[in-house]
């Protein structure tokens, strides 16, 4: 048993979520999923500009950190401030010490000339060196010449596509529409009413699956790899996992912790680097999903870089001033709810 172990990744995240702790009230109370995107992330999501998304993703990356988490699977979207955004967010993280797997999520909720600006937010990101995929809203807010684009374009680059499937029922038919495109390098999130197997790997976000009420997407049921993410609430890799434990355990009662480990242990593939981070945590026993699972209150104290490099002393990241980032971005958060 022992304290240490490598760092820890979240498979799927929105950082710029960080600053939507608090916001206003939507216009109408919603009641459905679609009407949560509508009245609330829609909405959020088009305020953002390059202050509110740069101190969004420091915090979310310092948040990260202070949870044991070294890598994020990020996919983002601000449809006001789309040119230069992905860039934006990887050096904000860089500089935490996080590392990064960005993509900007392509949809046509904003016309067609929306739609062209996210894919080549996407391919100018990619090109110029950055690390990730094409990203995809999801195939309900895109045309079929979207997805085809986004897809060609995630082939003609060697990445894949990260992409929302299935969340909710307004997206039902996702499968039928991706089945030609899908390929075994694609990011498949939620999957909750995905209603046919396609090639790829799945993220699973059981805590904002419950908190959308959409209902259990049974990642386990799946043939596919599955990964774990957060789908923005935060980057705590270890509670998420006792969640999704515990969310596992209520589907069948035969399921183990051993089973959601995988998951988390999946998400080295696309950081195999972060296997070589080092994180001690205030439990002995961190390195046992027995232990954990029913384990809260287990926190990162030290984290060192694959590279020696020491990024978080006595619960406090090094590169940066926690008090400062904390500040800039309750700043910006004050601007977005103005802008709400």
């Amino acid at each position: 048993m022992s304290a240490v172990t490598p760092g820890m990744v979240c498979s799927h995240h929105h950082l710029y979520s960080a600053l939507a702790r608090g916001m206003p009230s939507p216009p109408r109370q919603p009641t459905k999923f679609i009407e949560i995107l509508e009245q609330i992330w829609w909405r959020l999501d088009v305020a953002l500009d390059a202050e509110m998304i740069r101190w969004s993703a420091m915090l979310g990356a310092v948040e990260a950190l202070q949870s044991g988490t070294t890598a994020i699977v990020d996919h983002h979207e601000s449809p006001s401030c789309i040119e230069g955004s992905l860039s934006i967010i990887a050096d904000a993280c860089s500089e935490v010490g996080v590392r990064t797997n960005l993509a900007y999520g392509v949809t046509d909720r904003h016309g067609a000339d929306g739609a062209r600006r996210g894919l080549a937010e996407n391919e100018r990101f990619l090109r110029g060196g950055g690390r990730g995929m094409v990203g995809v809203h999801a195939a309900f807010t895109c045309s079929d010449e979207t997805l085809a684009g986004a897809a060609s374009l995630a082939r003609e680059l060697g990445v894949g596509v990260h992409i929302h499937v299935a969340e909710g029922p307004d997206d039902a038919t996702a499968g039928e529409r991706l089945q030609a495109l899908a390929r075994d390098d694609w990011h498949l999130v939620h999957c909750v009413y995905l209603d046919r197997d396609l090639p790829g790997t799945i993220a699973h976000n059981p805590r904002s699956n419950m908190n959308n009420s959409v209902g259990y997407a049974r990642p386990a049921a799946r043939p596919n790899k599955i990964v774990l993410g957060t789908d923005g609430i935060g980057a705590d890799m270890l509670e998420e996992a006792r969640l999704a434990y515990v969310r596992l355990r209520e589907d069948d009662v035969l399921a183990t912790p051993d089973t959601v480990w995988q998951w988390l242990d999946n998400g080295y593939a696309l950081f195999p680097e972060a296997r070589a981070d080092r994180v001690t945590w205030n439990y002995p026993q961190a390195d046992s999903a027995w232990h954990v699972a029913f384990t809260p209150g287990v926190r990162a104290v030290h984290v060192e870089s694959d590279a020696g490099e020491v990024l978080l002393r006595h619960g406090l990241p090094t590169r940066v001033d926690i008090n400062e980032v904390r500040a800039k971005a309750a700043e910006q958060a004050t601007r977005l709810f103005g802008k709400l």
